[in-house]
């Protein structure tokens, strides 16, 4: 299978002790072939995948990043713009 585009996103894990909480960040990756968007735990087959959608917070570039799916709407949060993951997702989609 041929990978089209990835885009890198990140887990928050958050960890509460009697003290302090800590917020761990886990690099993860979003890859999109030619018949499906697989993450970590999930594999999105295209024919499945409506649309694909961003939302910037704050002004340095990153935000979310939406996959509007038949189950539902899954969102993967963004160090960098994912404009380019979705314009070739759109443009293979299209064809």
């Amino acid at each position: 299978m041929e990978v089209l585009a990835k885009q890198e996103y990140v887990k928050v894990e958050r960890r509460v002790n009697s003290i302090e909480q800590v917020d761990i960040e886990h690099k993860r990756l979003l890859v999109l072939y030619s018949d499906k968007i697989v993450s970590k735990h999930r594999e999105f087959h295209i024919r499945d995948i409506l649309d694909m959608s961003y939302r910037e917070i704050g002004s340095e570039g990153g935000g979310l990043l939406y996959l509007h799916t038949i189950r539902g709407v899954y969102s993967y949060t963004v160090k960098s713009s994912p404009k380019q993951f979705i314009e070739i997702f759109k443009q293979y989609v299209s064809r």
